[in-house]
């Protein structure tokens, strides 16, 4: 099955992204900043630390 996608041009893909806008253009800001923010959390969770199991390697430093 080819995508519907493949059969639109240039000038098409302008015009459906026009309509797009227009449909859901007013939404488009707060849908950004939520985009944002669930990003940004994602991105702490990964630099988090606090969370992270005891290295094993350390007891071994020690000995």
């Amino acid at each position: 099955m080819v995508p519907v996608l493949a059969f639109l041009g240039g000038m098409e893909l302008v015009v459906v992204g026009g309509i797009f806008l227009l449909l859901f253009g007013s939404r488009l800001p707060s849908v950004m900043r939520s985009l944002g923010q669930s990003v940004t959390s994602f991105k702490s969770g990964l630099n988090d630390t606090t969370d992270q199991a005891p290295d094993e390697n350390l007891d071994d430093k020690k000995r």
